[in-house]
């Protein structure tokens, strides 16, 4: 039979909102993960921009090894702008995008496994960026995650307070 503790008072809800202090070093993972992922991103789409490769093309055309298109381009450039801000705004809202695009990734990996040679695979994808979806997605949830969750946390974590508000 499994025992619960019983916890005297009101128990605080966890808000995503809370802001951590400017010199916390969890607000630097966040930011290093959100960078790094942007980065690579913009730099993907714009390879695939700079090829001129047209717009809902699925003819084979390849940046990275990558199957690309002009649309896939210009989603990666605007999701690796959006994760450049996040790495510039940091903290929480940093976090949560990581993690919010991180199960969106891992959604969309999903997704486009699911469409591979049909015809609605207009944004060209094949097994390889299938993967590479995957596996930012995982890095994302990982980079939005650390910190946040865990039976190990330091005391002086803020979501370690916010569960434990009488400790």
């Amino acid at each position: 039979m499994a025992t619960h503790a019983v916890h005297s008072g009101s128990r605080r809800r966890i808000r995503f909102n809370e802001h951590l202090p400017v010199d916390h070093r969890l607000n630097l993972v966040y930011r290093i993960g959100a960078g790094l992922m942007g980065l690579g991103l913009l730099v993907f789409g714009i390879f695939g921009v700079i090829d001129k490769i047209g717009f809902f093309d699925t003819g084979g055309d390849t940046v990275w090894s990558l199957n690309t298109n002009g649309a896939l381009s210009w989603l990666s450039i605007g999701v690796g702008l959006l994760l450049l801000v996040g790495m510039v705004i940091g903290g929480n809202f940093a976090s949560t995008l990581n993690l919010s695009l991180g199960v969106l990734f891992i959604g969309s990996g999903f997704l486009n496994m699911a469409l591979l040679d049909t015809d609605y695979n207009f944004l060209a994808f094949k097994i390889q960026n299938c993967m590479l979806s995957f596996v930012v997605g995982i890095l994302l949830m990982v980079f939005g995650m650390y910190g946040r969750v865990g039976s190990a946390l330091p005391h002086d974590n803020p979501y370690w307070r916010a569960r434990h508000p009488e400790g």
